[in-house]
């Protein structure tokens, strides 16, 4: 079997991995369009969650309209993150790729809020959530001891008359998903039969032989053109996704449109705040805000140093990559996706509202946001830097014509010989499971085979076990211990 991979980002070294456990004679080639691996939204400045495990973020916890808080969303995130630890687990267990330590370290995960409707807010999130064995251990404080002692910097200079609470999962971590993705390459470039082609812009994709496909492709430092058949394709390009899925003309891709979000940080260049701060605070979103939006104080290890984010602030762009092209959203424009994106843009009038907002911020405007978290900051101690760009999905609808959808979507062909990832958030850290999805949307016979269920129960212990909640917390607590050392 010959497999291609489309994009050299987390999606496709975690698919490439588990295919050559699963199958270890297949044919794999993967064409990345930039000189590195992992260089668009799979790097660590382009990333903005580097671990989203529903610990901390709050727009995965909405109020519903009775006062409670609904909690099925970071379940289901947090379930799949677990996934993927198993999965980098094995693959440590295996030698396959470096030390946890490369990739991923503890970093305490608190969500913040102020003002008495959000406390009462975040009250009740965290007493709906600690029942559940994934977020056993969750704290809850509204003592300003406590709070200081977890967030010394937020709490610095702060009026003690405002009331504040904050809930915190000291077993939160962060993810370099840059450096895990290039670990995972190099152990595939190891192995027999893969393939790695950087600075190879994939141009076309056809129809082959009614069973698979056709692929044009052109290095971008010589010009020439490459041809290559395939029996499986993967678009796991990122934003560059929509564009190539367009190009496979199937008809499940029909309708689906992107709407591109681009964003900005603040970084710290002083080392002695960066060394007070050991967390990752999350706060509410501003109405109207895409969840990449949800503004954070994170502490990041990129590179073996510690660093200190705060952000995202959003901003439009019409490139569907941080290194794409402006044309990117006029050229996905066509007349099966024309309707759903007008109705999806007029049904999310605050997002444009907010968006416009955003782009028209000032320095100061960005730092008043930033004084909400650290009071006393100061913009001399803070670079602006862009992050990456998040494609949002917009998708028909029967009732609404037209959908945009904050997550990610996987299209697949009715004969599995092609699938794409579309979307963005919660992305990298539920790449394992969406992976897995990838597997029984288009390997069906296989992934009922004995060889197969039996891999993949090796690689992931949890994959098709019902567990008692005793057993989930003993085998969480496993995984996250002993395998990774967190």
């Amino acid at each position: 079997m010959h497999i291609v991979l489309i994009g050299a980002g987390i999606m496709s070294a975690t698919l490439g991995a588990l295919l050559k456990k699963l199958q270890p004679d297949a044919n794999i080639t993967i064409f990345e369009r930039l000189d590195m691996i992992a260089g668009e939204s799979t790097d660590a400045m382009n990333n903005a969650g580097t671990g989203h495990s529903a610990f901390c973020e709050l727009n995965y916890t909405p109020q519903k309209e009775d006062g409670s808080i609904e909690i099925s969303k970071a379940i289901k995130i947090a379930s799949s993150f677990e996934v993927s630890k198993e999965f980098w687990a094995y693959l440590i267990r295996e030698k396959n790729i470096k030390h946890p330590e490369a990739f991923i370290h503890r970093v305490p995960h608190i969500s913040f809020v102020w003002g008495d409707d959000n406390v009462t807010y975040l009250r009740k999130r965290y007493e709906a959530m600690r029942l559940h064995p994934l977020f056993e251990e969750m704290e809850y404080t509204e003592d300003w001891d406590t709070l200081v002692e977890w967030m010394p910097l937020v709490m610095h200079d702060r009026n003690r008359s405002e009331r504040v609470a904050a809930t915190r999962m000291a077993i939160g971590t962060d993810v370099n998903f840059g450096n895990l993705t290039r670990s995972i390459f190099t152990y595939l470039e190891s192995l027999d039969g893969v393939n790695v082609h950087l600075n190879t812009e994939v141009r076309d994709l056809e129809r082959f032989d009614q069973k698979g496909w056709h692929i044009t492709t052109q290095d971008l430092k010589t010009g020439k053109k490459g041809h290559f058949n395939a029996d499986f394709v993967f678009i796991g390009a990122g934003g560059g996704a929509l564009p190539l899925l367009e190009k496979s003309d199937i008809e499940e891709a029909e309708g689906y449109g992107g709407f591109p979000i681009s964003g900005q940080w603040l970084v710290c260049n002083k080392p002695e705040i960066i060394q007070q701060h050991h967390a990752k605070v999350y706060g509410k979103a501003s109405v109207g805000a895409p969840p990449m939006s949800v503004p954070h104080l994170d502490t990041r290890i990129i590179d073996g140093k510690q660093a200190l984010l705060f952000g995202p602030f959003a901003g439009f762009s019409t490139k569907f990559l941080k290194n794409g092209s402006f044309w990117d959203l006029p050229a996905s424009i066509e007349w099966a996706n024309i309707f759903p994106m007008l109705a999806a843009g007029w049904h999310n009038l605050s997002l444009t509202k907010y968006l416009i907002q955003q782009v028209t911020q000032s320095s100061e405007d960005r730092l008043a946001a930033l004084r909400d978290y650290l009071p006393d900051a100061q913009m001399d101690d803070w670079d602006l830097a862009y992050a990456g760009q998040r494609v949002q999905v917009i998708k028909k609808d029967d009732e609404e014509i037209g959908v945009l959808e904050f997550g990610t979507e996987l299209v697949a062909a009715a004969d599995g010989s092609l699938a794409a990832l579309l979307g963005a958030s919660p992305g990298a850290s539920t790449a394992v499971t969406a992976m897995i999805d990838v597997l029984k949307k288009c390997f069906k016979t296989e992934m009922q085979s004995a060889e197969w269920k039996s891999m993949l129960k090796k690689m992931v212990p949890s994959h098709g076990a019902v567990l008692s909640k005793a057993n989930r917390i003993a085998f969480t607590r496993e995984v996250r211990q002993k395998e990774l050392g967190l």
